[in-house]
Formats: C-alpha cells, sequence, structure tokens
C-alpha cells in the first residue's frame, strides 16, 4: 500500500528518497560550452525503487494533480543504462566544475579513453548537498562523463 492512504502498490516499503540527479546537454556543442551556460538543458531526476513503475506513477501524477492542482504531465520514469563512464567528486561551487573536468578530461586521455556524448549518453551529476542549506564551498556533487575506449588507428 502507500505510505499514505489505502491505495495498494505491489511490494511497497518505505524509503529514503536519494538525491538530485541531473542530465546535462547543449543543444549543437559535443561536450559542454562553459562560455554558453544558457544554453544548457537538463532533465532533472530522482531514483525510484522498483516498485514504481507506470502504473503507479500514473496513479500517483493523477492524486498529485488532483491535490496540488499542477500539471505532472512531463513527469516520466526512465530507465537507462549509463555505459562505461568516469566520474569525480566535485567540492565546492557548480561555477567551479570547468576545473574539476578539466582533471577528468586528463584522466580520460591518460588512460586511452574519449568523451562518448551522444543523445542518450549526457554529462549526469549527483548533487549529494542541497545548494539551500549547505555553504557553497561544502557542496557535494558527482560528475560523470560518458566514455569509450579510444581505437588504436585515427580515434
Amino acid at each position: 500500500m502507500s505510505k499514505k492512504g489505502s491505495h495498494q502498490i505491489k511490494d511497497y516499503f518505505d524509503f529514503v528518497v536519494p538525491p538530485l540527479e541531473g542530465f546535462w546537454w547543449q543543444d549543437g556543442v559535443k561536450g559542454i560550452d562553459y562560455a554558453h551556460k544558457e544554453r544548457f538543458n537538463f532533465i532533472s531526476c530522482i531514483r525510484m525503487p522498483d516498485f514504481v513503475t507506470d502504473d503507479v506513477l500514473t496513479w500517483t501524477k493523477k492524486e498529485a494533480a488532483v491535490k496540488k492542482g499542477l500539471d505532472f504531465s512531463p513527469v516520466k520514469l526512465l530507465t537507462l543504462t549509463e555505459g562505461k563512464c568516469v566520474q569525480i567528486m566535485h567540492h565546492g561551487s557548480y561555477d567551479d566544475e570547468p576545473a574539476t573536468i578539466d582533471k577528468m578530461h586528463q584522466f580520460i586521455t591518460e588512460n586511452n579513453l574519449k568523451l562518448d556524448f551522444s543523445d542518450k549518453r549526457r554529462r549526469h551529476e549527483i548533487y549529494l548537498s542541497n545548494p539551500q542549506r549547505t555553504k557553497v564551498e561544502n557542496l557535494k556533487t558527482i560528475i560523470r562523463l560518458p566514455v569509450k575506449e579510444k581505437k588504436m588507428n585515427n580515434d
């Protein structure tokens, strides 16, 4: 059953809501162009346990729309297989991420990898800190970049 109410949800259990995650990209840009942050597009996500199915999400969206009077039609249940990535823990301001990304690029080069951005493989950030409650210098963000092996020929 759901946490509040009598609606039955198969295999339901109480869970702690995981951190906010984001997938970032810029149309027409391969990689990231920090000089034009206003062009960022993003998808915000929160991981859900396996009992959250399409049917559960449909019911939840209807209930929330009635209670809140808002349109929840853009909310979707996504399943993804991320593939090979490099990741790093970034400490501090989001504006300082380019220096951390530079470290990732160095690691990628040193390990015979290359970036592998596409419509299905984007920059992925996991926000471990709440910016409304955490000093900027104490923010923690996991940054993931999609990669693939570099071919020995002209890659």
